[in-house]
C-alpha cells in the first residue's frame, strides 16, 4: 500500500499516547502497519515507552523519568488526563509494546535522548528488540546523531533514521555518511524532488505529524513512498481507502487487551 499510515504514539488523537489503549486502538485498524514510540530509561535501566523527558504532563506523578524507578513510573496513572474512560492506563516498557505489536505492526523507536542523558539506551533497546526477535520489523530513530551512530555500532544490521524538523543542504550526504535508511521529518520541510532523491538512495522518507487531509494529500501526490506519520489513523484511512466513519465514536469503541 502506498503512503503508508504510521500511528504516531498510537492512536494518539484520541486515546493517551504511548498507552496499551492507543496501541491497541491502532491496531484495531486493518490499515495500520506502523507505529512510532518514543523509548527512555528508567533510573533502574528499563526501557519504557514514553515521550516527554518528565513524568508530569502524561501522567499523574512528578519528576524526570531518569530519576524515577520502574516500580514508581508504574503506579502512576498514565490515562485519566485524557478522560476518565482511560483511567488505570499505565507507562508500559519497551517489552510490553513489543510483545503486544510482534507479528502485526512495525515499529519506529525513537531513542529519546538528548546528549549524554541516558548511557546505555541503545544497548537496552537493541537487547529487548533481540531478545524478541523483531530485529526486521524496528528502525531506530532520534534527533541524536551520536545515539544512531552508537548503535549501528552495537549492531550494524539495525535500521536507523535521523529525527529533523528542517532541512539543510547537505542532509542527504549526513544520512549517508551515518548509514541511515530512514528519515523522520517534519511534513513542512518534505518536497516531491528531495523525496525523489531519498528514494533513489535507499532511505525511506516519513512525514511527521500530519493530521488534515489537506496536507496527507500534498505529501500522496510528491510521492507514494512517503510514509504519513499521524495522530489520527481515521483521517488517514478516510483519505486513502475511502473508509466511511464508524457511526459508533472512536472513544466508544471496544477495544482488546
Amino acid at each position: 500500500m502506498n503512503n503508508l499510515c504510521v500511528a504516531h504514539r498510537g492512536f494518539s488523537g484520541i486515546a493517551p499516547e504511548n498507552t496499551r489503549a492507543a496501541i491497541q486502538m491502532a491496531m484495531d485498524e486493518p490499515f495500520v502497519h506502523w507505529m512510532e514510540i518514543d523509548v527512555q530509561l528508567t533510573q533502574d535501566g528499563v526501557p519504557v515507552v514514553i515521550h516527554d523527558f518528565s513524568v508530569d504532563r502524561t501522567t499523574t506523578g512528578r519528576g524526570k523519568v531518569k530519576d524515577l524507578t520502574w516500580q514508581e513510573i508504574r503506579r502512576m496513572d498514565a490515562g485519566e488526563w485524557k478522560g476518565r474512560q482511560f483511567r488505570g492506563e499505565q507507562v508500559p516498557s519497551l517489552d510490553e509494546v513489543l510483545q503486544l505489536v510482534k507479528g502485526r505492526l512495525k515499529l519506529n523507536i525513537e531513542l529519546k535522548t538528548s546528549g549524554d542523558m541516558y548511557p546505555g539506551l541503545e544497548e537496552a533497546v537493541l537487547e529487548r528488540v533481540h531478545a524478541h526477535r523483531m530485529l526486521p520489523d524496528v528502525v531506530l530513530t532520534s534527533f541524536e546523531p551520536k545515539a544512531l551512530i552508537k548503535a549501528k555500532e552495537l549492531d550494524p544490521e539495525v535500521n536507523t533514521g535521523l529525527i529533523i524538523d528542517a532541512h539543510p543542504r547537505n542532509l542527504l550526504s549526513r544520512l549517508k555518511q551515518m548509514k541511515c535508511s530512514f528519515l523522520s521529518i517534519g511534513y513542512s520541510h518534505l518536497d516531491a524532488a528531495f523525496a525523489s532523491d531519498l528514494v533513489k538512495n535507499g532511505i525511506t522518507p516519513m512525514a511527521w505529524t500530519v493530521d488534515d487531509a489537506k496536507s496527507m494529500r500534498s505529501l500522496a501526490r510528491m510521492n507514494p513512498a512517503i510514509m504519513i506519520c499521524t495522530n489520527r489513523p481515521d483521517t488517514w484511512g478516510q483519505i486513502f481507502i475511502h473508509k466511511i466513519a464508524p457511526k459508533v465514536p472512536f472513544w466508544r469503541r471496544k477495544w482488546r487487551f
